[in-house]
């Protein structure tokens, strides 16, 4: 099985086609489902004639459709028992809605991400209140309750108005495993400023800050820690000498059995607190630096959401934080381990496994989000990722546009590195499909290269079209899969140039390029391109972690009967 590789169309096919059985280490995924609907109309009946289910970028749609209706047939014949039932059941009482369809189509893909999972393999399935009920039912079918770990709660956004009723401001991410041993690595936080202030009281001349605490514990013991020391016998008050677990990095192998050898190991080293009246119990010197942290619990509030000023911020509208898939991550998995993020979006799950040495799979069905992800990948690491399934050729372009015209139309985009200019050519932008801006003029105001993208026949119209669409913008670019006729050569070249006054060249206004071209390295010829040219925007540059922040358990697999 190739790894580091994105894969271009519905999952389902793709996992089924080519990832294997147990072979992979860690799965998360965020399915896009339209929750900014009101609640009551997804649960509307509706027939199963409309077109069949599908997502789009920014503009995910699950209905009941002819489709949704043969994947709901096949899992209850022929999947797993239990999740068949458990379909079958919600399908009476939910009926034929969007609901139901979203369900379905997700039970069918969880089956699948089940398969593929290893032994020891986790999968996080990110989602909002919305219908997150329903898809916990399902999740402890496909993976039995006995392996669902945590419901986590992110805090994804700040506090707003919720219209009478409590502000929406959090996510879900559930946790579950394939079996009971699975990869997990401890991660610690840190302590707030209130507990930092509220226990670690003293300070150091340095600064260093520390909290005194107490050497016994209640009741009395025999051996070592039973025995007086320095004159002093925790015995007579009902207690026993007590070394904090903090405190055993700090000993010597013969201190951690024996008390009084760590007790004066501890004062040697200047960790012993005495008090100023003679004969009282001393206390061990904890300095804050001393702690790992607060092991991380499942509500998660210390990971803002992505702020229109961040750095990492692309434009895609369900972008998560890098933060947050390198926590999953770490949590989750090793070095080299496979990752796999089967509605990859921009592709935030990917670049944190790349970052933090991960193999990893992405998978989308919209071309809008593979180009996405193949600039962040270039920006971020250098590196020019492989796509499997989209055109290689002009018959598997046209193949393509016979299928799905949106599609074809960013894909071509993509070849160019233009930005999708909207779905249904509206408003101020009408009749152009595609975008590339740059900064040419000695004002330095943005100028704009407008493209259109034609999958059918072509003929002089189309050029003369691009020509008025094109007469305020710097050039006009027009991408057809059929060749360019005569008449429309010479219609291109009759536009005459755009003069660049910084470079001192010219561009001819209106260029025209076959997909076949465009395949074998065709360039649009234009000014040099900067940062606005990328699509959305350009992705940090990043650098893969060689350690990791925070993984503090050596442990790599987690078996609760050890523990």
């Amino acid at each position: 099985m190739k790894t580091n590789v994105l894969y271009y169309g519905d999952n389902l096919e793709i996992l089924r086609k080519y990832i294997p059985d147990s072979s992979v280490d860690l799965i998360y995924l965020d399915p896009p489902f339209n929750s900014k609907k009101d609640y009551n109309v997804l649960f509307k009946e509706n027939g199963g004639v409309e077109s069949e289910a599908q997502i789009q970028a920014f503009s995910d749609t699950w209905h009941w459709t002819k489709n949704a209706r043969d994947t709901y047939h096949d899992i209850v014949a022929n999947g797993p028992l239990k999740v068949g039932m458990l379909i079958g059941a919600l399908h009476e009482a939910i009926g034929n809605n969007d609901v139901m369809a979203y369900l379905v189509m997700m039970t069918a893909r969880l089956i699948e991400l089940h398969r593929v999972l290893k032994p020891t393999g986790s999968l996080y399935l990110h989602c909002d209140p919305t219908a997150s009920h329903y898809l916990k039912i399902v999740l402890d079918q496909v993976f039995g309750p006995a392996n669902f770990r945590n419901e986590i709660v992110w805090k994804r956004t700040h506090a707003h108005s919720g219209g009478k009723r409590y502000g929406a401001v959090h996510d879900v991410l559930f946790f579950y495993s394939k079996t009971s041993q699975y990869t997990w690595k401890t991660q610690y936080v840190s302590y707030s400023q209130r507990y930092i202030d509220d226990f670690f009281r003293f300070s150091d001349p340095d600064g260093r800050r520390y909290r005194a605490t107490i050497l016994t514990g209640s009741g009395t013991r025999k051996g070592s820690s039973g025995k007086p020391w320095r004159g002093i016998d925790p015995t007579a008050s009902g207690r026993h000498w007590a070394i904090p677990g903090y405190a055993r990095p700090l000993l010597g192998r013969k201190a951690l059995t024996d008390v009084q050898a760590a007790l004066e190991r501890l004062d040697t080293i200047g960790r012993i607190l005495w008090p100023a009246k003679p004969g009282g119990i001393p206390s061990f010197k904890q300095y804050l630096d001393d702690l790992t942290g607060v092991e991380l619990q499942d509500t998660w509030t210390d990971i803002p959401p992505i702020s229109a000023q961040a750095k990492e911020r692309l434009g895609y509208e369900t972008q998560k934080p890098l933060e947050l898939l390198e926590r999953i991550i770490n949590t989750s998995s090793n070095k080299g381990d496979i990752v796999l993020d089967p509605f990859c979006g921009c592709g935030t799950a990917v670049v944190a496994a790349e970052k933090l040495k991960r193999k990893w799979l992405g998978i989308d069905i919209t071309h809008l989000a593979i180009a996405l992800m193949r600039n962040r990948l270039k920006d971020s690491f250098g590196m020019d990722a492989e796509v499997i399934g989209e055109p290689v050729d002009t018959a598997s372009a046209r193949a393509l546009a016979h299928q799905d015209r949106y599609q074809f139309q960013w894909w071509a985009l993509s070849l160019i590195k233009a930005r999708p200019a909207g779905d249904k050519k509206k408003g101020a932008d009408k009749g152009i499909d595609g975008v590339i801006h740059f900064i040419d003029e000695v004002s330095g105001k943005p100028r704009r290269v407008v493209v259109q993208v034609k999958s059918g026949h072509v003929a002089v119209n189309a050029v003369r079209e691009l020509r008025t669409v094109a007469a305020n913008e710097a050039i006009g670019v027009l991408i057809t899969l059929e060749e360019p006729t005569v008449p429309m050569k010479t219609e291109a070249l009759d536009a005459g140039y755009y003069h660049s006054p910084i470079w001192d060249k010219d561009y001819p206004k209106i260029q025209i390029f076959t997909i076949e071209e465009l395949l074998h390295g065709k360039a649009v010829y234009m000014p040099p391109q900067t940062q606005t040219s990328v699509t959305f925007a350009k992705a940090q540059k990043l650098a893969q972690k060689h350690g990791e922040q925070l993984v503090l358990e050596a442990q790599s697999i987690y078996d609760p009967g050890q523990s």
